[in-house]
């Protein structure tokens, strides 16, 4: 073999081989995950079209917006990048629960939003002074318990609604009808998905705990959740709240913002366009959230004007526990990133309520 003909050969080798390296590399810095979650700013939304009145409600000048912080697997790439862009990187364990997948802890965080939900339509009938009433409507499979034989049939966000023909609408009732039933019997479960009713068979077992204890009950192997409707005594008054996939329960007070602002005459927004967040109890206490410096990003982007954020958490006399400064978070974020969006500290939904009530209409 001549020696232009080796070289060329040579020359070849080192060309594939580094060709191989650098798609190894790129596939190892794209596309290999790693047990890490990437959070930066999310989306600030508009809440009016996620949110329904049975009867018309007034027009709107402005808009309240719900805020996101984007979550997003890490991979070498991306967490090299968020060290740059001050995005936040958190491992998986710290997330998510033991043991829990990707779709279990999705449906964690749909099963809180719903809850979030009805706690802002019921903070929302209380200050609108609207009559309601709670339904229970059946149990969601939060996650099957490991070891079980349930996964091949029941999945998370399943809704169990009968078992046995009997009807099912809270844990309790699930409870009693099991009560006597021995590991080893076979029950007829009926669940709801997608809204398709569904039903099957399935062999009940002695009931782990998350933990892994064995109860002296039996069970049909999975955590539950129950779900409630909250119903307005008056049809004219039913709210209804489509939210998408948008889950958590760091959107509960800017829903009870929105659904109350339905509920009575006039419009509290007066053409402001008002983003915020927290989470919501039914009475309309503002409860603390994480990612708040993100959310301040997301609504920046969108032009909003007011930015409401829950009151900074403290320990007081005798007490212990980490604070969660929301506000000052905001309003760090707010001077860094120069908005001119006014940050407003609230505790309740009344102080709210409150602020909006006395500013001038904007122009």
């Amino acid at each position: 073999m001549s020696q232009s003909r080796r070289d060329r050969l040579f020359l070849f080798r080192r060309i594939v081989i580094s060709g191989l390296l650098a798609i190894g590399l790129c596939y190892a810095l794209i596309f290999m995950k790693l047990p890490y979650y990437i959070f930066r700013p999310g989306t600030a939304e508009e809440i009016r079209p996620m949110v329904s009145l049975a009867q018309k409600a007034d027009a709107e000048a402005g808009a309240f917006l719900l805020t996101t912080v984007g979550v997003y697997n890490g991979n070498i790439a991306g967490i090299v990048l968020a060290r740059f862009l001050d995005y936040d990187v958190r491992k998986v364990v710290e997330v998510r629960k033991e043991g829990e997948s990707d779709e279990e802890y999705n449906r964690r965080q749909e099963y809180v939003m719903r809850t979030s939900q009805a706690n802002a339509i019921q903070a929302a009938y209380h200050k609108a002074g609207v009559p309601f009433r709670i339904e229970q409507t059946g149990v969601m499979v939060l996650r099957t318990l490991s070891g079980q034989p349930v996964p091949s049939v029941l999945k998370p966000g399943d809704i169990i609604v009968s078992l046995d023909g009997k009807p099912v609408l809270k844990s309790e009732d699930l409870t009693e009808l099991l009560k006597g039933r021995k590991a080893g019997e076979t029950v007829s479960v009926g669940y709801r998905r997608e809204n398709a009713l569904q039903e099957a068979k399935l062999e009940l077992v002695s009931q782990m705990g998350e933990q892994g204890q064995t109860e002296e009950a039996v069970g049909i192997g999975f955590v539950p959740a129950d779900i409630q409707e909250v119903r307005a005594e008056q049809e004219g008054r039913q709210v209804t709240v489509k939210a998408g996939e948008i889950g958590g329960p760091s959107a509960g007070f800017m829903f009870a913002m929105e659904i109350y602002n339905q509920l009575v005459p006039g419009d509290i927004t007066k053409g402001y366009r008002i983003a915020g967040t927290g989470t919501i109890d039914p009475k309309g206490g503002i409860g603390v959230i994480g990612g708040i410096r993100h959310k301040v990003v997301a609504a920046h982007e969108e032009k909003a004007d007011i930015f409401f954020a829950p009151r900074d958490l403290k320990p007081g006399p005798g007490e212990s526990f980490q604070p969660a400064l929301n506000t000052t978070e905001a309003e760090n974020q707010a001077r860094r990133i120069k908005t001119k969006m006014k940050i407003v500290s609230v505790g309740t939904m009344d102080e709210a309520i409150r602020y909006l009530e006395g500013l001038p209409p904007k122009l």
